[in-house]
């Protein structure tokens, strides 16, 4: 039995607070300078947080997959509907090496905290496997690992809230890196350069109220924008479904085939795949729509307040302490060697953070970060770049998953 103030059947009640949690959240980021130096996507996720473990509300509920099955689909296209994307796909190339490297990162702090603590927790050969699979590419590996490994199921799910309180803790120190000094001195920032050139021509205006100017927006450019987006979600996860049907995959096809069927059977790289054709082909239909950008924002927003619903601290210190100590050396490795690389080979440290959140958190929350922060131009590329994750994260967790399980 829930023991929590709102239970999880309470539909409309919990539509209610994680769209007036967005709204508190946005509305906070554009009027004081102190809530847009955090961002309003910090703010909605602490809020939930602190909503979720003081149980007020329950940290499972259909409302929260509603938004994941729904809500990020339409606004994925939304949010790319004005953007330039011939330069989305040479940004695409150039972030896919720095992705790669990133990728290692994960490998390695698995094999580190695999060896470190295997002697404390139990079946940490299948978990391993299943994390690894999973900061490499995103849950859609997990669930796949979580049936191939059979873990038990306790495990699972201890696994699950490590994961999910990790998440959350991780996606707020990818935001605040950029706003620090130290990072700032040590790399190349021009997409933060620019929010901050944006804000000093607001007049004293905060970034986002700077940036999110009051538009020209019509009935006519809310029924076109979200209908378009819409059409293009339902063609998109239609073609999807059947490319994923009819091509093989699984452990006892080439790996040729699977690479065919994560390239062309993923829901979220047709649907960018199709807008950037629909953009290509339509170009004045989306110049005159306006709108979509701010509709596309807000959707992101109520996204923002349930990635940190779950993330119970209770029940992680209650049931598995130590996987969150395993989590949190795969992930600080991740974001070491992401940082350290991109140094190297000179990278921007906007696209360093954003494909270090596209390994560990996929490539929405990905997406949803580069959002939040104003980096535009790279909304398509973190989301075609991270969707190669989910290609080759089994093919990494499998790997790892067998290779543990002799010193087990």
């Amino acid at each position: 039995m829930e023991n929590t103030l709102i239970k999880s059947d309470d539909l409309i009640t919990l539509w209610g607070i994680i769209v007036i949690i967005a709204a508190m959240s946005i509305v906070l980021e554009q009027k004081y300078s102190w809530a847009g130096k955090i961002s309003g996507a910090i703010i909605a996720l602490v809020s939930a947080i602190i909503l979720s473990n003081t149980r007020i509300i329950p940290v499972a509920s259909p409302v929260y997959d509603a938004v994941w099955a729904f809500i990020i689909p339409l606004a994925i296209p939304l949010l790319l509907f004005h953007v330039n994307f011939k330069k989305i796909w040479q940004e695409s190339g150039k972030m896919l090496i720095i992705f790669l490297l990133s990728s290692i990162g994960t490998i390695a702090g698995t094999i580190i905290s695999f060896f470190l603590l295997k002697d404390h927790i139990p079946f940490l050969d299948k978990i391993g496997g299943m994390m690894s699979a999973s900061y490499v590419g995103g849950g859609v590996n997990f669930a796949a690992m979580t049936a191939k490994f059979d873990a038990p199921e306790d495990m699972v799910s201890s696994a699950i809230v490590a994961d999910n309180l990790m998440m959350a803790l991780f996606f707020i120190i990818l935001m605040t890196i950029p706003t620090l000094k130290f990072f700032k001195k040590l790399f190349p920032h021009p997409h933060v350069q620019q929010a901050d050139s944006e804000e000093a021509a607001g007049a004293g205006k905060t970034n986002a109220e700077s940036f999110w100017k009051r538009q020209d927006i019509s009935l006519k450019d809310i029924a076109l924008s979200v209908g378009t987006a819409f059409f293009l979600v339902i063609v998109s996860f239609k073609i999807a479904g059947f490319l994923n049907g009819i091509i093989p995959s699984g452990d006892d096809v080439s790996f040729g085939w699977n690479l065919l069927n994560g390239l062309f059977g993923d829901n979220y790289l047709i649907l960018t795949t199709l807008t950037f054709i629909a953009l290509a082909f339509f170009p004045r239909y989306f110049e005159n729509i306006n709108g979509s950008q701010e509709i596309g924002t807000f959707l992101i927003y109520l996204f923002f307040v349930v990635i940190g619903i779950p993330a119970s601290i209770p029940l992680i210190i209650q049931n598995a302490p130590l996987l969150l100590v395993f989590v949190f050396i795969i992930v600080s490795f991740n974001l070491l060697i992401s940082l350290t690389a991109g140094k190297l080979l000179k990278y921007d440290l906007e696209e360093i953070l954003l494909v270090s959140n596209a390994n560990i958190g996929g490539p929405t929350t990905a997406a949803a970060m580069a959002i939040a922060k104003g980096w535009k131009e790279l909304i398509g590329p973190i989301l075609v770049v991270g969707t190669i994750g989910y290609i080759i994260g089994n093919y990494v967790g499998t790997t790892l998953g067998l290779w543990f399980a002799t010193f087990m």
